[in-house]
């Protein structure tokens, strides 16, 4: 059985829009913290979408 974190506070990432929990690495910055990855911190999640969704590596 996977272990659960109910007791985590959550976000929504400001580029994505989907859920992330409270990470260790972010305890002293969490009301900061906006986005749930560098990706999508830097616009690469948008960049994506823009294209189509398709990877890099992608034919």
């Amino acid at each position: 059985m996977a272990h659960r974190k109910p007791s985590l506070p959550e976000k929504t990432c400001a580029a994505c829009g989907r859920p992330f929990a409270w990470r260790k690495k972010w305890a002293r910055d969490w009301d900061q913290v906006r986005f749930c990855s560098d990706a999508c911190r830097t616009g690469r999640y948008e960049a994506a979408k823009q294209r189509g969704g398709k990877s890099r590596g992608a034919a």
